[in-house]
């Protein structure tokens, strides 16, 4: 180390008196050890090593025997610049980042600025200076081979920098591990307390809380509309002349001789607009705030995961909130990196870090104490890498790394803190701001000309207007509050309300079923979906695998309908055993660990059925310990192209042994030779009838439904053999695979699931074609199909590597009739999802591993694994299926579909009430002497509260029935309102027009009602109006719960309490209007007769909606295109002059609002960034989880606490 750095030195660089920078800190005492002891336990996995020479010493290009020197000689690596950097240069804080270096009793050596120094940039520098992999281990009190003690609570001592970083690097060989024994010094504290230094000094996994939108905020957000603010600003220039007439100007007598009218009221009016916007604005601010809360939960569940690492010498997994500094992680293929670190030990680890770094290359990590035995020796190359980012994703290889920073110090958590994103809107949410867009046109069109036409009669009437000024201006008021009401009445804010409103209930229910949705279109798409490609394993069957039966050699045969497994085990000699035991310990990713308390063995479900089947039938003791005494040389991962994966080890005789399992028929053709049960050195080669023999055992365990594995082994005298090709990851396994020794074959039950025959049944009903995609050879995949009832009389199989020949011509016929996929690889599933998507297809894609991620980010909806499936399949995919289950995926289709149909039908309603709301208030106003509407802007308001918020919340919640699987999906190009939609809408906007107008005109003849003499009944007459229009709308709302011709729209109602909640409601707040809002609605009082006469007219609309849906479909759409054809020549001109006029008139008003928009953009990102700042200082006392935003492209969640 260099002499730059004080013995006592910690973490806060301080200028000294001559301006150099020396890292300074108080005196610590000695470091101590966990309970006086070491804690051993499972060391880091033998898999994980890197690769091995004969004498057990690791590979590198400085120290390596003659098989080594084979390998490397074409990879030695320029060495490192002589000119050496300074520990004190290489450690010294960034500017803005010292307060990352300070910590107050620290009982660490190092603080997260410190650690972070290694990664940004990456410094070997900076890691040598901080003592390499085992001094940063001691600096962090925790064994990189035992990991973290799990009764760990806090320290009464300290490791001092000079301690951690001067730790000698050479004690052991290079590639090994020694245990650091620290002594215990935790005091007695509560599980509350549990790493309670490590938490307060290097923070948790959890990102601060992105201050969520207050509620008067949200308040402002739903007024911050221009409508709303044009009707307040009437509604108070109303309310001021109302208060001037009533209290400024005297009562003035009608005719002469005549008393002075009551007190006047006029300013009434303006109030209740007032009231009514407020009342409109709080439940629009509640609905929203509601809304957030659901997916704030969602998203709490969507950020969380489980990753696995090593506490007190045991495997287990944990929380990705749970992770720690010091922590040990174990690292697979597929794992989306969540915190920095370094590689402690491992094999052939390579990382994508384009996420996290931009860096497009694929990165290989070398062991953190390899890198430093080679510092050491002055010979190291500037390529190597220890350094784990966060972030980044697993391509291939195993290993652990030492966690070294979490959550806002970790790379992905400081990226994290500067690009959080809100949530982007759904197609369906874009597609409705459109037609919301379009519907407000035509509305906005219609007030104008309202306005236009009563602004015409009201100044063609000034010259004989002997009224006073404040009447006048009063009268001219009241035609802008009509015409603005119509245009609030007419711009349907409801529509992106209840699509947003469906989507956040779709969700949080769909989670309760096992569906936890990561991106909100796949919901809407999911309902729409053609296709369903899924995989087999762990979707369609349970993923709980078992050895049942195998064939050992030419002879042994167990299980199934042959000789019991342990009889049969017993005839094997002990070397055979041996043999079998050893290939699979050591030719396995998988190891032992604990969930929830039970031993058990964690990783691919057909790994640990081998090793149970071992444990229980071939001896095997504790799988660390059975690696732990094997000498392995090289690891070489699965390959889903060759279907194997293998293992070269050194046997006690100097001689090495290569360990191949895989898929029985392909591992089958690469057989030379079969061994005998007696002995494993007695081997024949296979004649035709003895592959034959066991061709035909694959295909019997094959059409049982097993999956079949196969054993094959070749010893060679010397490693690396001498016709070998060499790579910089050792010997290409291609180039040895050849002419292997047959051992034995296995058969892997894995039983189907409960209920999916039933569930592939409803989705065939539902006009969704199901394909299986699956790995097993084509006997056992069409054995597992048709027990579905996937697979159909006149369905095909193809296997993919005849697939992925066939030309885009010849694809698109096959696919029609192509029910199973076998022996696939990820790039056929690929290709069959993009064909697919080209016949027009919305396909849904099931996958589990790294190699999926390709075909789940090309389909319409990709479903990820939750329990088998990678990070890096879930990142790719928009739902994970929390269960594994088929079954989970036809509960998302039906919330799917809900979620469409709960749009679908309140853009019903809405568009019903559009229609008889505005036509009413336009043609009443127009025919009126006084020019006033039949319904006032209060009432109207009222109406538009209905339709927008309430009939949102009933219509939105509808939860799916069985029936809803009934129908064919609906294709993507079809319209948001079907023909059905149009002749309901048009067939209810006709019978409530009609009724309104009968009783508004003809009212007065029919009830024999002298309106003229006694304006009291007039009065009566217009609230009987009012209350019959918003009866109708109570009514036709039932009958927007059924989208299809069916009579039956009470249907499922008992499971939709909000449904039932909101309508007593409704049906409450327009009992009360009518009885004590008389004032403020400018109605009164009505007897029941008339109650009697509003009720009976309006729930004729349930019988109407009968007739209506009796009425043959293409019938109506003959109709309505002759009208929308007629419609669009005389009223198309018309249009277009509005719209040019309308876009004169409020050109100020958007240049106004622009700039209002922007001024109050720069205080929010003012705000937001104080936010961030403030948030990162309170960080650490936060503990609940809370949303955050979804990163499409971007890994793991570190995720949020809530205060």
């Amino acid at each position: 180390m260099s002499d730059h750095l004080s013995p006592s030195a910690l973490t806060v660089p301080e200028r000294t008196s001559n301006g150099s920078t020396s890292l300074i800190s108080p005196q610590s005492p000695s470091a101590s050890s966990f309970g006086g002891e070491t804690l051993r336990g499972d060391p880091t996995r033998s898999r994980s090593n890197s690769s091995w020479t004969d004498d057990g010493t690791a590979y590198s290009p400085e120290n390596r025997d003659e098989a080594s020197s084979k390998i490397h000689t074409e990879f030695n690596k320029k060495a490192i610049e002589s000119t050496e950097m300074s520990a004190e240069e290489a450690l010294r804080p960034d500017p803005g980042s010292l307060d990352e270096f300070k910590a107050e009793n620290n009982p660490f050596a190092y603080t997260p600025g410190l650690n972070n120094k290694m990664l940004n940039p990456k410094s070997l520098h900076a890691y040598k200076a901080l003592g390499g992999v085992e001094g940063i281990a001691k600096a962090l009190r925790t064994d990189v081979a035992a990991g973290l003690s799990d009764n760990e609570t806090t320290f009464s001592d300290k490791v001092t920098f000079e301690e951690a970083s001067t730790t000698n690097l050479h004690t052991s060989k290079k590639g090994n591990y020694h245990s650091v024994q620290l002594t215990d010094s935790r005091s007695t504290g509560s599980e509350s307390n549990r790493f309670g230094d490590r938490r307060r000094v290097f923070g948790a996994n959890v990102l601060p809380e992105k201050k969520t939108i207050s509620f008067f905020k949200l308040l402002w957000m739903a007024y911050n509309d221009k409508i709303l603010i044009l009707l307040t600003i009437a509604a108070v220039i109303s309310l001021a002349l109302g208060l001037y007439e009533t209290l400024g100007q005297p009562a003035q007598p009608t005719k002469p001789g005549q008393a002075p009218e009551g007190a006047k009221v006029d300013w009434v009016e303006g109030v209740a607009i007032c009231v009514a916007i407020i009342i409109v604005v709080i439940v629009t601010a509640i609905n929203d705030w509601q809304k957030e809360r659901q997916f704030v939960k969602l998203n709490k569940k969507k950020a969380d995961r489980e990753v696995k690492a090593i506490r007190s010498g045991k495997s287990v997994q944990i929380s990705v909130y749970d992770i720690m500094a010091g922590d040990v992680l174990h690292l697979e293929p597929g794992d989306l990196i969540p915190v920095d670190g370094i590689f402690i030990q491992g094999h052939n680890l390579k990382c994508d870090e384009s996420s996290a770094t931009g860096e497009s290359d694929q990165m290989k990590k070398t062991p953190g104490k390899d890198v430093s035995h080679q510092i050491a020796k002055g010979v190291g190359s500037c390529t190597l890498d220890p350094f784990i980012i966060s972030g980044a994703k697993v391509l291939e290889g195993v290993g652990t790394y030492l966690v070294t920073s979490v959550g806002v110090y970790s790379s992905f958590g400081k990226i994290m803190m500067r690009v959080r994103q809100e949530t982007e809107a759904t197609p369906l949410q874009v597609k409705l701001y459109r037609l919301a867009s379009a519907i407000a046109k035509l509305g906005s069109s219609a007030a104008l000309l309202l306005f236009s036409v009563l602004l015409i009669r009201f100044l063609a009437g000034l010259q004989g207007n002997t009224n006073p000024p404040a009447v006048k201006a009063s009268q001219f008021l009241d035609i802008l509050i009509v015409a603005v009401t119509i245009i609030v009445v007419a711009v349907p804010e409801g529509l992106p309300l209840a699509v947003t409103l469906a989507l956040a209930f779709a969700t949080t229910r769909m989670l309760k079923e096992n569906n936890l949705v990561r991106v909100l279109r796949a919901c809407e798409t999911m309902g729409n979906a053609t296709t369903i490609c899924s995989d087999k394993t762990g979707t369609l069957t349970q993923n709980q695998m078992t050895v049942v039966a195998g064939t050992v050699g030419q002879d042994v045969e167990f299980g199934q309908s042959s000789s019991p497994i342990p009889e049969a085990v017993s005839r094997l000699s002990e070397e055979t055993k041996d043999f079998l035991r050893q290939s699979i310990v050591i030719n396995s990713t998988a190891f032992e660990g604990e969930v929830d308390g039970i031993n058990t063995f964690i990783g691919s479900k057909t790994e640990t059925a081998l090793l149970t089947f071992a444990k229980d039938h071939l001896g095997m003791g504790p799988v660390a310990e059975e690696r732990s005494n094997a000498t392995i040389v090289q690891l070489i991962p699965f390959d889903s192209k060759r279907k194997c994966m293998g293992a070269i080890i050194k046997l006690p005789n100097g001689t090495h042994r290569l360990l191949v399992k895989g898929a029985a028929e392909i591992l089958l053709a690469r057989a030379a030779k079969v061994i005998t049960h007696q002995t494993l050195l007695c081997s024949t080669a296979i004649s035709s009838s003895q592959r034959e023999a066991l061709e035909d055992a694959i295909t019997r365990y094959a059409r049982l439904s097993l999956r079949t594995i196969a054993i094959l082994f070749k010893d060679f005298e010397s490693w690396p053999p001498a016709e070998a090709s060499i790579d910089e990851d050792g010997v290409d396994f291609d180039s040895i695979f050849k002419d292997m020794v047959f051992a034995g074959v296995v058969g892997i039950q894995d039983p189907l699931r409960p209920g999916v025959p039933e569930a592939v049944k409803r989705c065939q009903n539902a006009g969704v074609v199901v394909r299986m995609v699956t790995g097993d050879n084509v006997t056992t995949a069409a054995a597992i199909a048709t027990e579905c009832g996937i697979k159909t009389p006149n369905g095909r199989i193809m296997e993919g590597p005849e697939f992925r020949k066939l030309s885009e011509e010849e694809m698109d016929q096959v696919l029609p009739h192509l029910q199973v996929l076998a022996r696939s690889s990820p790039e056929d599933k690929r290709i069959l999802v993009e064909r697919l998507k080209h016949l027009g297809e919305t396909v849904a894609v099931t996958g589990d591993g790294t190699n999926d991620a390709p075909a789940l980010k090309l389909s319409d909806v990709g479903f990820s694994m939750g329990i088998a499936g990678t990070e890096v399949a879930k990142e790719a995919s928009e739902i994970i299926l929390m269960d594994d289950n088929f079954s989970s995926i036809v509960k998302a289709m039906m919330w799917g579909r809900a979620v469409n149909d709960a749009v679908a039908k309140f853009l019903q309603f809405q568009i019903t009430v559009n229609i008889t709301a505005v036509l009413l208030a336009f043609v009443s106003a127009v025919s009126s002497s006084e020019m006033k509407s039949v319904l006032t802007a209060v009432q109207l308001l009222w109406v538009n509260l209905i339709m927008d918020t309430f009939a949102a919340l009933a219509l939105a919640t509808d939860p799916p029935t069985d029936q809803i699987l009934d129908r064919k999906p609906t294709p993507k190009s079809a319209p948001l309102i079907t023909v059905n939609m149009w002749k309901m809408i048009l067939g209810q906007a006709v019978y409530q027009l009609v009724v309104t107008f009968i009783l508004y005109y003809a009212g007065p003849t029919i009830l024999n009602y002298d309106i003229h003499a006694n304006p009291t009944l007039e009065l009566e007459l217009r609230t009987m109006v009012f209350n019959t229009f918003v009866w109708m709308q109570i009514f036709n709302e039932f009958n927007n719960r059924r989208l299809d011709n069916k009579l039956n729209i009470f249907e499922g109602i008992t499971r939709n309490w909000f449904f039932i909640g909101i309508n007593c409601i409704m049906v409450g707040g327009q009992i009360m209007i009518i009885f004590v809002g008389s004032t403020a609605f400018g109605i009164t009082r009505i007897n029941g007769v008339q109650w009697a006469i509003c009720i009976g007219c309006a729930i004729f609309c349930l019988p109407w909606a009968i007739v209506l849906r009796y009425i043959p479909d293409r019938y109506a759409a003959t109709l309505f295109t002759f009208v929308v054809k007629w419609f669009k020549i005389i009223f198309g001109p018309v249009g277009k002059v509005f719209s040019a006029v309308w876009a004169q008139i409020t050109r100020p008003f958007r240049a106004l609002f622009r700039v209002a928009h922007r001024k109050m953009g720069r205080r929010s990102q003012t705000s937001d960034g104080e936010m961030a700042d403030e948030e990162k200082s309170r960080s650490e006392s936060r503990n609940d989880l809370i949303e955050t935003k979804p990163q499409p492209s971007t890994p793991p969640p570190i995720t949020i606490t809530k205060s």
